[in-house]
């Protein structure tokens, strides 16, 4: 089994595209979500902590101005719930307090308000700010401590402000946001997996009218959204490479029923000799009957080595170099020539004129002009002329020619005109069928056309030996 066609893990579920586009979705949101409610609970508490940071310093300054004028209250004054204000001597005794803690009872014991007179001190403005949660009067509070000197002896300035009710109005929004997140999350779910729905709709339609193809085997389009996006798109390049396909494979039985027809005829006349000659041996000598038979079997040879042909242009890029138009024309008339002689009656002169080159394959090339030659010598009453130039072959005749409208038919495989039909012609009704196709594979072209004389001309425009594109 190729690795394209590996079958799904045992006991892993194939998601859908439209489980997996909202299951990814989904989880994005959600993390997005879960990002944005730890930042909103964050900012809160830091702005809610912030403003009681004001508060404790500003506390903590204007105490700190008495305690400098030596003008301390025995009541010091507090604005906030809940808020201590304390001046503490070294040792940790109480020299002031506000009415919300004791007299007796200092905020810190001595060893953390050592500590924390001493970072005070080591800060720029000698006030320390932090979090604590050894006040005596709250299990977590923010504090500001200054350092002073009262009398000549220094203390400690302490104010704190409890973080019960920050911390109660963040758990609460925690809280809040635990439940509404997944609500949310959910919601945009349903909406992801509504919206992918309607995304994929044309994609399903799609793969319908290509089952349904596939399974019928028969012409059939596939539907194409009225939107015009990437789904639009793909549907209209599938449709184009589906009628190719269909017109392809058309082709394909129309060849093969033509060649299976072509070949009926020398295979039912070469039969038919022999049946007669094995009927009467005594009266059919075998020298009559070898030049019965041999005229079928060239047939059959020739219409065989033209189908092989045919199956191989394109199987394989061909080598372009510089070719001499003018030597391969010459060699192919002479063959022509060599062939024609004691073949027919008729005599018709064959000339070459001119001079050039072209970069393709020369048996290509030979190819093409060997069957436009053959073509224009069975039908030419007297005269044909192969004109050479730079990257272009003209073949003139002065047969009857071909009308306008009838002159791409005739490149059709086994295409015969009405006045061209006759077996003593000796076409096979692919010469030029092979020859357009063997130009274009050589990046050329060919096209008819009435020639000076009357008759028809065959243009064969190739790639110039200087690299230039072919004339079209």
């Amino acid at each position: 089994m190729s690795r394209g066609d590996a079958a799904p893990r045992p006991g892993w579920p194939a998601l859908s595209l439209r489980s997996r586009l909202t299951a990814l979705s989904t989880a994005a949101v959600a993390g997005a979500l879960v990002l944005g409610a730890l930042a909103l609970s964050g900012v809160l508490q830091a702005a809610r902590v912030g403003a009681l940071d004001a508060v404790v310093q500003e506390r903590s300054a204007a105490l700190a101005a008495l305690v400098a004028d030596d003008r301390v209250p025995a009541t010091l004054p507090v604005a906030e719930p809940g808020e201590v204000a304390q001046v503490l001597d070294a040792a940790g005794g109480v020299l002031a307090t506000s009415t919300t803690a004791s007299r007796t009872l200092p905020v810190a014991s001595p060893d953390v308000l050592a500590g924390w007179r001493e970072r005070a001190a080591a800060e720029p403005d000698d006030v320390l700010v932090l979090t604590t949660s050894d006040s005596a009067y709250d299990t977590s509070a923010r504090a500001a401590v200054r350092a002073a000197t009262l009398d000549g002896a220094p203390v400690s300035v302490v104010t704190t402000v409890p973080l019960t009710e920050v911390e109660g109005l963040v758990h609460a929004l925690r809280l809040a946001l635990l439940l509404v997140v997944p609500v949310l999350t959910a919601g945009v779910g349903l909406v992801i997996w509504f919206v992918i729905g309607r995304a994929l709709r044309p994609v399903e339609a799609l793969r319908r009218g290509a089952d349904t193809v596939a399974r019928t085997g028969g012409p059939g389009a596939l539907p194409v959204p009225t939107a015009d996006d990437e789904v639009g798109a793909l549907a209209r390049t599938l449709n184009t490479m589906l009628d190719r396909l269909r017109v392809a494979a058309d082709r394909q039985r129309t060849f093969v029923a033509d060649a299976a027809h072509e070949l009926r005829s020398p295979v039912a006349a070469a039969r038919a000799v022999v049946e007669v000659a094995r009927a009467h041996p005594d009266a059919y000598p075998v020298q009559d009957l070898l030049d019965d038979l041999t005229p079928e079997v060239a047939r059959m040879q020739a219409l065989v080595d033209d189908l092989l042909v045919l199956a191989r242009v394109g199987a394989a890029p061909v080598a372009r170099t510089p070719v001499d138009l003018r030597a391969l024309a010459d060699d192919v008339v002479d063959g022509v020539r060599a062939a024609a002689r004691g073949a027919t009656a008729r005599t018709v002169d064959v000339t070459v004129v001119g001079g050039g080159s072209a970069l393709a394959g020369e048996d290509g090339v030979r190819r093409v002009l060997r069957n436009l030659v053959d073509n224009a010598v069975r039908h030419a009453r007297s005269a044909v002329v192969v004109r050479v130039d730079e990257g272009s072959l003209v073949v003139d005749d002065d047969g009857p020619g071909i009308a306008p409208e009838q002159r791409e038919a005739v490149f059709e495989r086994f295409v015969r005109l009405d006045d061209a039909r006759q077996r003593d012609a000796g076409g096979t009704g692919l010469g030029l069928a092979i020859a357009r196709e063997v130009a274009v594979d050589l990046g050329g072209s060919v096209r008819l056309e009435q020639a000076p004389a009357g008759g028809l001309r065959a243009v064969v425009d190739l790639a110039p030996s200087d690299g230039t594109r072919a004339r079209a």
